[in-house]
């Protein structure tokens, strides 16, 4: 056995270990573990302005002021952070992201070498452009989250406003010479909205392509003066009524992983609503936080559920195990959801746990860990449109790709 597969397999036991406990602490209410993946923002600049931004779209109601727009994670600070968190135990990977672009960060690559060195998964959220691909490929980077959002040079161009024909050319370029180097672990991420709801399956072609491990697609999230850009009711129809199917028989042609059972659900949510997280559960409180540029550390990646500000007091450590954060857990598992929450942006994952809990523990223990037994349960927001019922949320899970590692 190689030194990489050695490695691998270690990642793998020690993944299924933490995993079989997780589980076990889901139906007790204990948390012997930190979170299994932490996403940290190392900064909220941004090259782009994609048109369903929260933070960088031209189309919001008030832009986000420029001290704002400069703020950047310490090298130093960074590694405290890492470092605090993986004496949790159970840390597996980090998501490395930022309100903005991370590799406009000018000091990237130090960053994700410290995650490297501590044998974590990496994954980077990013649009690409201002990477280098020599350096990504040179760390070894586990997994790109490439925020695509087209197939078209069109469809680009109506996402990304200030970008031009020759951005989209060096997109595809890159995407090549990362195909051709035999990169098979980055994942593409489609946000759909009206300029792009009709390329479902030349997303999908893309991908498969390039070489994608998977392609995932993600109702947009509106607010500020985004909704603009919404899908209207005749794209939403179409969707329902035969080009997702056929989007998903074309993935399953190609051999290609995709999560188009989780963005039938999320069409079937109704109004500005992409989740029906009532039907699913809250898993992340045990699995995952969000840290932001400002020490901000939130609940899960929606930026209004805060737990708690890091400072020279206060350390991640404290935090996880302190009052706010075990609140939170328990009013989300009693079925107690923000309003935020019809929104949620780890519906994928939260799909995946729900499957796994619901499997280990059985139908009657998962309704009431998810909240559904109990008298306080309650949908996260009033939605328009006939909810998804439990059987067609069991049946998406059912169908759901699980990978072995994230």
């Amino acid at each position: 056995m190689t030194e990489a597969h050695a490695r691998r397999a270690a990642r793998v036991a020690a993944h299924k270990a933490n995993q079989r406990a997780r589980l076990e602490a889901f139906a007790t209410g204990e948390l012997p573990l930190g979170p299994a993946s932490v996403h940290i923002d190392v900064t909220n600049a941004c090259n782009i302005d994609c048109v369903t931004c929260w933070d960088h779209s031209p189309h919001l109601q008030q832009p986000r002021p420029i001290s704002w727009k400069r703020q950047r994670a310490d090298p130093a600070q960074f590694e405290q952070l890492l470092a605090d968190i993986d004496s949790l135990g159970g840390l597996e990977a980090v998501i490395v992201s930022g309100m903005g672009e991370p590799f406009t960060h000018p000091q990237i690559y130090e960053l994700l070498a410290a995650v490297k060195r501590r044998g974590l998964h990496l994954t980077v959220i990013t649009n690409l452009l201002a990477a280098d691909p020599a350096r990504i490929l040179e760390l070894e980077v586990d997994c790109l989250l490439l925020g695509i959002h087209a197939a078209s040079e069109r469809a680009y161009l109506d996402f990304h406003p200030s970008w031009s024909a020759r951005d989209w050319q060096r997109l595809q370029s890159t995407l090549a010479q990362f195909s051709a180097a035999g990169r098979r672990g980055d994942k593409h991420v489609h946000v759909i909205c009206k300029h792009n709801a009709g390329e479902l399956i030349a997303m999908i072609e893309q991908a498969a392509r390039l070489h994608a491990a998977r392609v995932n697609f993600k109702l947009a999230s509106l607010r500020a003066g985004t909704e603009v850009v919404g899908i209207d009711a005749d794209q939403r129809a179409r969707l329902r009524s035969g080009e997702l199917a056929a989007a998903k028989q074309r993935a399953e042609a190609l051999g290609l992983a995709h999560n188009l059972d989780a963005f039938a659900l999320q069409l079937e949510a109704g109004g500005l609503a992409t989740a029906p997280i009532d039907q699913v559960g809250c898993f992340m409180g045990q699995l995952y936080s969000r840290i932001t540029v400002d020490g901000t550390v939130l609940y899960c990646c929606n930026t209004e559920v805060v737990v708690g500000q890091l400072d020279a007091n206060t350390r991640f450590s404290q935090l996880w195990h302190g009052p706010s954060w075990t609140a939170l857990r328990e009013r989300l598992r009693q079925g107690r959801y923000l309003p935020s929450c019809s929104q949620c942006g780890k519906f994928n994952q939260n799909l995946t746990w729900s499957e796994r809990v619901r499997a280990a523990h059985g139908e009657a223990r998962w309704l009431e860990l998810t909240g559904r037994g109990t008298a306080n349960h309650q949908a996260a927001a009033p939605t328009t449109g006939a909810p998804p019922s439990a059987d067609a949320v069991a049946s998406a899970m059912r169908r759901l790709s699980l990978p072995v590692l994230r």
